[in-house]
C-alpha cells in the first residue's frame, strides 16, 4: 500500500492534470456537433460531477479520430443535475437523434447515470457501457461536498443502494478503475461487470491517459454482452 505522502503527490498531480485540462476547454468548439460524424458506432459521452462535455474533450476527439460518431448531452451542463434527470436527458437524447446500439462512455457520477439509463431503455437503444472510475458503491468523500447533488455519491445513499442491489445490466458494463483514485476510496468495481484496473494513478487523468483510451478503444472492439 503507498504511503500517505506518496498518496498526497498523486493528489497533487491529477489535480495539477485537472486544472490544465480546465483551462484547455477554452480552445474547444462553440459546438460539439463536429464530433458527431462517423462510420462507427454510435458513443454517448457523459462527463463527471462539474465536468462539461469540453473537459473529457480529449477523450471525444480520440473516439472521433477512430471513427466514431460522438454525441454528448449538452443540456447536462457542467452535471449537477439529479441523476434521475440526467438518465431522463440520456434517454431523451438517444432518442430524438434516433440512435442505436450506442456505447456509453461515462466518468465517475455519469457512469450511475449510465446504468439507471440503461435500466430504464425500454426501447433498447443503448447496447453497453463503458465507465471510467465511477462510485459504483458510492464515495466516503461525497458528504465533503454540499453542492452539485454529491450528496447521491454518499456510501449509503439511496439511490446508491438501489443501484447496487439491481443487476439486470451489470453483465453489458465495462468498469475501468485506476490504481489509486483520490476521490473514490472505496474502489470503482462493479461486480458481474467487465471489471480492468489501468496501470496509472488519478480520477481526471482516466478521462485522457494513453492507457485508459486503448482501453476504451479494446471495450469498444467487443462490446460487454
Amino acid at each position: 500500500m503507498a504511503s500517505s505522502a506518496q498518496q498526497a503527490w498523486w493528489w497533487v498531480q491529477d489535480y495539477a492534470w485537472a486544472a490544465c485540462a480546465a483551462a484547455a476547454t477554452l480552445a474547444a468548439p462553440a459546438s460539439p456537433e463536429s464530433y458527431a460524424r462517423g462510420t462507427g458506432r454510435p458513443v454517448l459521452v457523459l462527463p463527471a460531477l462539474f465536468e462539461n462535455w469540453r473537459f473529457v474533450r480529449p477523450l471525444i476527439s480520440h473516439l472521433h479520430r477512430s471513427g466514431h460518431p460522438v454525441h454528448v448531452v449538452e443540456e447536462l451542463g457542467a452535471n449537477q443535475l439529479p441523476i434521475s434527470a440526467a438518465a431522463a436527458l440520456v434517454l431523451d437524447t438517444v432518442r430524438h437523434r434516433g440512435l442505436s446500439h450506442v456505447t456509453l462512455v461515462a466518468h465517475s457520477k455519469s457512469g450511475l447515470t449510465g446504468k439507471l439509463a440503461m435500466l430504464r431503455d425500454q426501447e433498447h437503444r443503448i447496447t453497453d457501457m463503458i465507465a471510467l472510475c465511477t462510485p459504483f458503491a458510492g464515495s466516503s468523500l461525497a458528504g465533503l461536498l454540499t453542492i452539485g447533488g454529491a450528496a447521491e455519491l454518499a456510501v449509503d445513499a439511496e439511490l446508491i443502494r438501489s443501484l447496487a442491489e439491481q443487476h439486470q445490466v451489470d453483465h453489458r458494463i465495462t468498469a475501468l478503475s485506476v490504481r489509486f483514485d483520490e476521490h473514490v476510496p472505496e474502489g470503482t468495481r462493479l461486480p458481474g461487470a467487465r471489471n480492468v484496473t489501468l496501470p496509472f494513478t488519478g480520477h481526471f487523468r482516466a478521462t485522457a491517459h494513453p492507457a485508459a483510451l486503448d482501453a476504451i478503444t479494446a471495450a469498444l472492439a467487443t462490446p460487454a454482452s
